[in-house]
Formats: C-alpha cells, structure tokens, sequence
C-alpha cells in the first residue's frame, strides 16, 4: 500500500470503547485513526478537520448525538459530499439501513466485526472516492498518462474486474504465476516462439488484464450462482472481443508492446487449438502463443478455484482435466509443458499465495500469535479481551454447562475450556460434522437433526432448542440444547455465518423425574404417555406456543381383535410393544407419544411446512410385520392452529378424521376437513384415561 494511503485519516465514532479499538486495530496499520465517542465529538473534530479526513465509520445508536443526528448535520454542511460514511451497527432493520442510505452512507457494516469484510469495504469506499473518474473510464486516456508505471497500471485494471467479478483477488495472480512458469518451460523447451526473457515478463503482466472485457458485462449475469441460459452465455462470451476493443481505443498508445500484447490476450484467450473457441474461431498457431498460455493458465485456476457456481478442484484433478481435454483442446507442446512443471507450479502457487497473505487467513494467524504471547493488537484491545475471555471462562466453569461457537466459514466448533474437558475432546473442532469423536458423543443423525434445526431459523427468531442424548464417559446423558443462529446482513438480505449455544446436563432431573412420574403418567404396558398426561403436556405446549403448527395424529391397529383371537392376548400384547417402540425410535424426545386405550395411540408433533411429509414416514414406519402378524393402521390427522387452538377441538377433528379413514376401508390416513364435521366418533376425548 502507497505512502499516501497510509496517511488517510479515517473517524471512528463510536460509544463502545471496545469496537473503537478493534476497528483501531483492523485498519490501524494502513490508516491514521481519529476517534469519537458520540455524534458531538464527531462533529467537533470535522468542523477541525475537515480537509483531513477520507472517511467515516459511525455508529448509529449513541448517547447525546446519535448517528442520524450527526448525518443530517453533515447534509446541511455539505460535509457528506465531502466524506464518504460507512454506518457500523448491530441493527439489521430494513428502514434504520435504508434511512442511513437516504442520508448519504455509501455503505453498511454489521456487528460483530469481520477484518476482512471490514478492510475490504474500507479501502473500496476510499478507492470509489478518490478514482471514480479512473473506474468509469477504466483504460481511458487519463489512466495511461497518469500512470507512469506499467506495473502499477495493470495492477490497478486487473483488480478493479476482479472487485467487480465477486472473485477471490488471488485469480490475477495465480494466472500471471501460471503463465510465467509455463513460458519459462515452453522457450526452454523449443525456440519456435522467440521467448526471451523480456518478452515473458512482458506477457506474463498484460496476462492480469485478459478479462478486463467483463467490466462491460451485467453483474447478475456475471456473478449468477446456477449455470447459464444459452442468451446469457452468448452475452458472456463477448468480453473477449470487448476488451480488445478497449485496448486498441486507446488513444496515443495502441503501438506500445504491452497494449498490443495485452490484446492479443484479451481478445483470444478463448480461442482453442482445434478452432472450436471463441469469439473468431481461431485454430493451431493462428493463435499467439501468449493467449495459448494465459488461456490455459486461466482454465486451470478456474478449476482449482471456487466459484458461485462450481466447488473447486484439486491440483491433480484439475490437471487430469486439462490433458484429457475436457476443457477444450490446447497446443500438446503446452500440455507437454504443463505436465513437466505441474508438482512445481503446485509448489509456486502456495507460495505465492502464502506471501500475498491471503485474506481469509489473517483471522486464523491473528489467533495463533496471540496464543503464543506476540504483540499483534494493540494493548488496550488486548486488555479489554482479556478482561472479556477471564469472564467468559469463570461463567462457563461456574455454569457446568457446555458452550460452543461455530462458524460456517471456517466449518469450526469452538468449545468452552469446561466443555471441552468435559466431553473429553479439543477446544478446537474442524469439519465436527464429520469428526469421528463428535459422531460418538452425539450420533450423526441427531447432528444432522440440529443443523437442520439451526439453518431453518430466521434472524427473528435464532433460537432453537431440545433434550439429547450425548455419551459422555462411556454412559449416555440428557441434556438440553439451546442454540442462537448467528445472520449476518441487512432484512431483505440476510445469509447464516454460524450459531453459539450450548448443553445443559438434565440428566438427574430426568432420572428424578421418571421415577417419580412414569408409573403415574406413563402406560405400564407401552412405557409411553397415558392419555392424561398427554393431555396436559399438549395443553401446555399449546398455551405457550407463538407461530409454530403443530399435528395431533389418533390411529388404531387394523383388525387388531385377530391378533387377541388367533394368537392369544400375550401375543397382542407384545405388537402393542412393537407399535409403541417404532414410534419411540423414530420420534423426536420432545414428540409427544401416548396410547389412548387397547390398540389406539396419539402422537403430537411441531413441524415445519412439509407436514403431509411427515404424517406419511409415520405412517409408513408402523407399517410392516411382527412375527407373521400384518400391522397397518388407519389414521386421522388435524393441525394447530388451522383445525383448532385447544386440545378438545384438535382431538376431536383428528378423531373425525380417523373416523372417516376407517370408513374410507383403512390402511390410511386422512386430514380433517370440514366435510368431516358431524362424523361419528370412534374415541372419546377422555378414553383409557385412569
């Protein structure tokens, strides 16, 4: 970053002394920090220094003078043409973010903080502020002349597309590594080309600018995450011609060798060597051989990256892909060239990589020379830190209860210190959906279960709960899970960075609680709920519950009554048994699941949208065999709140319904309707109660 940039002034405002210096801390070293603590102080320091400063960061709410206040004066001063403004705020809602935007914010960042979102949206304000003029002429006249270093030029181009591509920033680089290390090998290889080494280092710059054509490009087609129609495809296909377009309008400049060179590449790096790429259909070495290389080194990142639309491959895959062609065809000299470099340019592009610091690892870095005492933040932020992480630690050890973090773009767990002693693993979990410990303590279906549980919130309603069962220490024990996910944008575009929760154990009370409780509320026969106490748990449930919908489900054994005749009732007995254990382990624990009286039972159940869907794997599931013994069922289902509010309603709309099933000639299930009203009753709602 240029001398002059590191001398930009940019104003934090902000009442939290901690967010002041972790910003402090992220843009400390490229920026001079000026800071507030309220829209007055704010105000007073622009009057100061106006002139001074690049940009603001500001809060919204404050004490004294909130964010608002300090905008509106900006407007009436004429300050806010002057200094871009950045709002940085936990508040998501739509109009607090689109009233800031009508008052002059170019942009919005959300807490907590992420350095890399932060820094990025900081120097691109700054970078759309000072070059507006360069952005929207891109190659115009201006640039060149001001420009002095082509180096620098190029640089500039390349990365101006790829902010805009929505692509990582290493892609230039990556292809100028990539195409440097191939024409290295291809003049040692054959002089055909005239490869000296200013002509490589001449290609291996214009390389940065093969997609500059894309600025011209739509962003929804440019950016789109699926595949594209045959239209958009056409439309995307024309940057090539496009950019050559660009190059050669350059005015005074069109002869220079790296313009020329640059064109060849814009123009034909879509070209393939058996004629069938595009735009002019160009074959064999009809096509310069700088665009032969750019066009394979552009391939092979775009196999190893990943895009909106594609995971990425590895080195070796993306290599096979590129010799068996199934990427077009190129030159075999080429291939020849990539295969002899292939384990070197692996190792070429990690470094390269590792010396640029990519972005996405600075997080991880940060954490790891902390850990082992170097001075990375500043002290007063290390101090707060601290102060928070002994909190943290003495609540958690305090609480006996197991606390995590997770984060979808790392795919980490973070547990608790207690926590992580306690269930017997590390701290730090990677990939624990897939981690063979975790998949022990917690099986794999029930953390499928959760995450499912977790991604269908909704930034107004984050939290979820639930007992499991985790095996700790060689015996299983209850706890209950409360997790909050964490949403990360504004309302009518919010995306799930990940969740903190935790597990509580309730294993006593549960044992505590079975005891005293299941010879009174529970069937002595099935081990599941009476009717009684069913009802009164669904009562509950009902009474406390917000937007859920939930089902109650009344079925009967068919022809039940052959298996007491024909087999005995001990025998009857135990299909009993077998009933009420498939539900039990195809259920959820907080599921509510009773037998009614004989050969009924209920079951009651919160779901999401596909309710039908549920309803049927529940009826599919009892069905089957027990000992030469057909089971099947017929079934009546209503639905809270849409057939009732209260239990009564419900269990007589499901009783209705079941009614009608039975009729219907069994073996299946029917949903209330009120063309079921006034059917005959099969149960009554207090049946088998004691």
């Amino acid at each position: 970053m240029s001398e002059s940039l590191r001398k930009k002034k940019i104003l934090v405002v902000d009442d939290s002394e901690m967010n002041r210096s972790i910003l402090a801390d992220m843009l400390g070293d490229d920026y001079e920090i000026l800071e507030a603590t309220n829209g007055v102080e704010a105000i007073a320091l622009i009057k100061e220094r106006e002139s001074e400063i690049t940009l603001m960061l500001l809060d919204i709410v404050m004490p004294q003078m909130d964010g608002f206040e300090v905008l509106s004066i900006m407007n009436k001063g004429g300050w806010i043409g002057n200094i871009p403004v950045i709002m940085i705020s936990a508040e998501t809602s739509s109009n607090l973010v689109n009233q800031a935007y009508d008052m002059g914010v170019t942009d919005y960042i959300s807490r907590p903080f992420d350095g890399k979102i932060v820094r990025r949206r900081v120097n691109n304000t700054i970078m759309l502020y000072t070059k507006q003029k360069m952005l929207q002429g891109m190659i115009a006249e201006q640039i060149l002349e001001k420009e002095k270093s082509s180096s620098l030029m190029v640089d500039i181009l390349s990365n101006i597309v790829e902010f805009r591509n929505g692509e990582s920033g290493l892609h230039v680089l990556h292809v100028r590594t990539i195409t440097e290390t191939l024409l290295k090998h291809l003049a040692e290889k054959t002089d055909q080309y005239d490869l000296n080494h200013t002509k490589i280092a001449m290609i291996s710059l214009a390389s940065a600018l093969h997609d500059i054509g894309k600025i011209s490009i739509d962003e929804k087609i440019l950016n789109k995450p699926g595949r594209l129609t045959d239209e958009e495809f056409v439309i995307m296909k024309t940057h090539s011609a496009i950019g050559g377009d660009m190059l050669m309008n350059v005015a005074h400049r069109r002869d220079e060798e790296l313009v020329k060179v640059a064109y060849e590449i814009c123009r034909w790096h879509h070209e393939r060597y058996n004629g069938r790429g595009y735009p002019d259909g160009l074959k064999g070495e009809e096509i310069p051989i700088s665009a032969q290389v750019v066009a394979m080194a552009d391939v092979y990142d775009a196999l190893t990256s990943k895009r909106v639309y594609k995971p990425a491959f590895s080195h070796e895959k993306a290599v096979e892909m590129i010799m068996n062609g199934e990427c077009g065809v190129f030159n075999p000299l080429l291939l020849e060239c990539l295969q002899d470099v292939k384990e070197y340019l692996k190792e070429e592009l990690e470094n390269k990589t590792l010396k640029s610091v990519a972005e996405d690892e600075v997080q991880s870095m940060t954490e790891e020379l902390i850990a082992k005492g170097d001075t990375i933040a500043s002290d007063r932020t290390l101090r707060l830190l601290e102060q928070e992480r002994i909190k943290y630690q003495f609540f958690a050890s305090m609480s006996k209860e197991i606390q995590f973090e997770y984060n979808v773009d790392t795919d980490m767990v973070t547990l608790s210190e207690w926590g992580a002693k306690y269930l017997g693993v590390d701290e730090l979990i990677m990939h624990p959906f897939e981690d063979e410990k975790m998949a022990k303590i917690l099986n794999v279906e029930k953390m499928d279960e959760i995450r499912r549980k977790v991604r269908a919130t909704n930034y107004t309603n984050p939290v979820v709960g639930g007992v499991y069962r985790l095996h700790v220490n060689g015996e299983d024990r209850w706890h209950r899970m409360t997790v909050r996910a964490m949403w990360e944008g504004t309302e009518e575009k919010m995306h799930y960075t990940g969740a903190i929760g935790k597990f509580a154990n309730v294993d006593e009370d549960y044992k505590r609680m079975d005891s005293l409780e299941k010879e009174a509320s529970h069937d002595t026969l099935t081990g599941l709920f009476n009717h009684m106490n069913a009802r009164k748990r669904i009562e509950a449930v009902l009474a406390e519950r917000r937007d859920h919908t939930y089902s109650l489900i009344l079925f009967d054994l068919d022809h039940f009554k052959d298996a007491n005749d024909q087999y005995g009732h001990l025998f009857g007995d135990n299909v009993l048994k077998h009933v009420a254990q498939k539900l039990t382990d195809n259920l959820r624990r907080e599921d509510i699941v009773a037998r009614v009286g004989g050969d009924e039972f209920m079951i009651f159940l919160e779901h999401g949208g596909n309710f039908e869907a549920q309803v049927k794997r529940i009826f599919q599931v009892i069905d089957g065999e027990y000992e030469n013994f057909q089971i099947s069922v017929s079934m009546g289902v209503s639905l809270a709140p849409k057939d009732g509010e209260d239990y009564e309603t419900l269990f007589h709309a499901a009783d209705q319904a079941l009614y009608v099933s039975k009729r219907g000639g069994r073996n299946q299930y029917r949903f209330y309707d009120n063309s079921m009203k006034g059917t005959l009753s099969v149960l009554s709602p207090m049946d088998g109660e004691e």
